[in-house]
């Protein structure tokens, strides 16, 4: 007889039958090796129809099924739970072996909750799943929990059970507990052995590591290659590099060969100690056990190659693959970047994109950071507009390596949604975002918004420390750089170099002698931080800026290592200002040897012989760079109107709105000298007459930005400038003449400061008006810390 319907069949069976037929039906849809969700389901819907939750092992087998599908809420589970009648051990082992397999350790440690209400007591077999869901969470209030169950149960000397109890404690960072299951085993075995010298070494903990290490094989244990690997692999990631190429080299010389994983764990801390003859031996492994076409090695050969400064090595294993590999072109685009080659690096990642090759989150940002760090700030900002529309999604490492590109340019817009987008995220809390967009908006001038930032971090490290005192320094405000630095020893923070590379920074910029020798003294006395050339640099500008140029040259002669640019510079800039020939020559004369190719060093030392109206002297030392085919760098300058950017050349007349721009600033001119300003020609140090003099100092490229802001900005607006050298003196007094007269805030970033005009006055305090050469002694210092 046919059978149109399941209800028309039912008729014609016994109440017996009909049930028989009925648990048959559900024992099809329960087989394990041929059920889905929907036959899951279709049993359970019998179950309840014929109230078979009383059957344990129907229902067992009904939440296996569930849990082998991952179609298990915790309101289910519970549900299910809770109804079981009659359950037993073997109902509850069988889930949550079932979800430990397939990883779902939140209803391990649900289900396993269940067993004290039922009246169940966990065996040594059931207990480690548990531990070992709490170890995968982290859970360690749970895991401790366990622990306690562990105790009083007697599986206290169950090796399997207190191994787990070891893995746990290490996966939640609990090292010193750790230690203390692993002491009570009684049978210790390798991978016990080896996951407690991984725990060490993952923590920095060297000697600790090795101690166990040899202490296993006085036991009896031998190390198997999970041992070494895991040993080699904390050390990379704890900086001992040294330490990992020694394990590593230990490994072989006693009969031990590296798998894939080895050599991809030890590359990188071959890379960063630079030992090229090293890499290339492992390379000469790798080859050798034909291991480069593990993707993994392959990148990691690359990535060595890269640090080590071997770019032709580098390119040639990158060209070598057979098959291109993501991770292999990350390592070679991020190497290309870290030797200077970011156009090359570019062009690589062009090349791939258009190919339609899937680009994964790291290859964005390796081409971010590497035009962020390399000047290519416009570039860096297309390129994350280029990864969102790809539909890429940005993580924390990205946002850090794009929010400098916005501070550099001083694009203020573009930085601030950023910082949204941050928010939206959810990623601001990152530690390194928001030492970013400290960074970030102290560039762009707002120093407040800088010190809101840090003010909302949970737990400011050092790099954030030293981001808001970099901020301060930079707008010269010594006493705020001061007392963040001693706010700073009060939350038990530790100062490194570039802290007091701020401090003294600051002190510098504002003629604080007496504080400056007091923190300079302070960093080896009191603090264990040696100075380095950058914080003599410091010393040689604070004390040469006040007119000590003699006590400034015996502080360079007594250094401990011989001096550098930045710090010769540093006094014959202030040469220059206080006219001091004989000294000028010293330092001219050693920045001639150091850095022959500078300009800046020979414009520079001519100024104090045109000071001096030495014309003949002054023509030479043209001379001298016209011979070596020098030209002095132009002044030029940007400003963001709306949506552009607007670059202006010194007496440059390009510009499409230059009529405009020097007929405001003829205007402004009239204005300032009605209200007694006069041009401050006496920085023209050349030997023409007073009217060219006055036209010269007119095409400035700060001034021509400023008037470009004023023209095309409404009233009250405040206008931003960036520009490439120093700020001369003359546009230091009309910038503030025209804040004034225009009732407008000014900001303008040169190589050495933030400069803040408002009503007529600078944050500066006018202590800053004095030409430094390009990119010399404080203003380099400043660009060190801006980048």
């Amino acid at each position: 007889m046919s059978r149109a319907t399941n209800s028309s069949y039912d008729i014609f069976l016994s109440p017996n039958s009909y049930a028989a037929a009925m648990f048959h039906a559900i024992s099809q849809c329960l087989n394990s090796t041929t059920s889905s969700v929907f036959h899951a389901r279709l049993a359970h819907a019998h179950i309840l129809k014929l109230g078979l939750f009383s059957d344990t092992q129907i229902t067992t087998t009904l939440l296996s099924l569930y849990a082998n599908n991952n179609n298990l809420s915790f309101s289910k589970l519970n549900l299910i739970l809770s109804s079981l009648p009659h359950p037993t051990l073997f109902s509850f082992s069988s889930l949550i072996h079932s979800f430990a397999r397939s990883l779902h350790f939140r209803h391990v440690l649900a289900t396993f909750s269940h067993l004290g209400p039922k009246g169940l007591v966990p065996d040594a077999y059931l207990t480690p799943s548990a531990i070992k869901a709490c170890a995968a969470l982290h859970a360690l209030s749970q895991g401790k929990q366990v622990h306690a169950f562990v105790s009083v149960s007697g599986f206290a000397s169950d090796s399997i059970v207190m191994s787990s109890l070891v893995h746990m404690y290490l996966k939640c960072d609990r090292i010193s507990d750790a230690r203390k299951m692993f002491d009570r085993i009684p049978e210790r075995d390798v991978v016990v052995w080896s996951a407690m010298i991984a725990g060490y070494s993952r923590h920095g903990l060297v000697d600790e590591a090795k101690e166990l290490f040899f202490e296993m094989r006085e036991e009896g244990v031998e190390p198997n290659l999970v041992s070494w690997n895991g040993m080699i692999t904390g050390f990379r990631n704890t900086g001992a590099y040294v330490d990992a190429v020694v394990m590593f080299q230990m490994m072989l010389s006693e009969g031990f060969w590296p798998d894939g994983s080895t050599v991809s764990c030890v590359l990188p801390s071959v890379g960063q100690l630079e030992d090229v003859v090293m890499g290339a031996q492992v390379h000469g492994y790798v080859i050798k056990h034909g291991l480069e076409l593990d993707k993994f090695v392959a990148s990691a050969v690359i990535d060595m190659y890269g640090k080590c400064g071997c770019v032709l090595e580098m390119s040639r294993v990158f060209g070598e693959g057979d098959e291109m590999e993501i991770g292999s072109l990350n390592a070679f685009v991020t190497g290309l970047s870290r030797n200077g080659m970011v156009d090359d690096a570019l062009e690589v990642f062009k090349k791939f994109k258009d190919r339609d090759m899937e680009l994964n989150v790291v290859t964005w940002t390796s081409v971010i950071a590497s035009c962020s760090q390399n000047g290519k700030d416009l570039e860096a900002l297309e390129i994350f507009r280029d990864m969102q529309a790809d539909g890429v999604e940005p993580n924390v490492v990205t946002i850090p390596s794009l929010i400098p590109a916005c501070g550099n340019i001083s694009a203020l817009m573009y930085g601030k949604e950023i910082h949204c987008f941050s928010l939206k995220k959810g990623i601001f809390d990152d530690v390194y975002v928001g030492s970013a967009l400290i960074d970030m908006y102290a560039k762009c001038g707002r120093i407040q918004l800088s010190r809101r930032c840090f003010d909302r971090m949970l737990a400011p490290n050092l790099v954030s420390w030293n981001a808001v005192m970099k901020g301060y320094a930079m707008h010269g405000k010594a006493k705020e750089t001061i007392e963040m630095f001693h706010v700073m020893l009060q939350s038990g923070q530790k100062p490194d170099s570039i802290t007091f590379t701020c401090v003294l920074s600051a002190c510098a910029q504002n003629g604080f002698t007496d504080e400056g020798w007091h923190y300079y003294n302070s960093m080896s006395n009191e603090h264990d931080v040696e100075p380095k050339m950058e914080h003599y640099a410091c010393m040689v500008t604070l004390l040469s800026r006040l007119g000590k140029l003699e006590e400034a040259y015996s502080f360079i002669k007594d250094m401990p290592f011989e001096p550098d640019a930045c710090v010769w510079g540093a006094l014959l800039s202030s040469c220059r200002v206080h006219h001091n020939l004989s000294l000028g020559k010293i330092a001219a004369e050693k920045l001639f040897l150091l850095e022959p190719n500078n300009p800046g060093n020979y414009i520079l030392f001519s100024y104090i012989y045109a000071s001096k109206g030495m014309w003949e002297e002054e023509n030479r030392i043209r001379g001298v760079m016209k011979r070596k085919g020098l030209r002095k760098n132009p002044g030029y300058s940007w400003i963001k109107v709306g949506h552009k950017i607007h670059m202006l050349l010194a007496s440059d007349q390009s510009h499409p709105q230059m009529k405009e721009i020097l007929v405001k600033l003829d205007k402004l001119n009239m204005d300032m000298k009605k209200s007694g300003y006069l041009p401050k020609t006496n920085f023209v140090l050349q030997d023409v007459e007073e009217q060219d003099k006055e036209q010269i100092l007119c095409g400035h490229s700060e001034k021509l930005a400023v008037v470009l802001g004023l023209i095309n900005t409404g009233p009250g607006q405040p206008l931003q400038v960036i520009k490439n050298l120093r700020i001369c003196d003359d546009c230091h007094a009309v910038i503030k003449a025209i804040s004034k007269l225009e009732g407008r805030e000014i900001y303008v970033r040169d190589t050495n400061r933030f400069h803040h005009f408002k009503d007529g006055a600078c944050s500066c305090g006018d202590f800053c008006l004095m030409e430094g050469r390009q990119l010399s002694g404080l203003g380099m210092l400043a660009e060190n810390l801006r980048n």
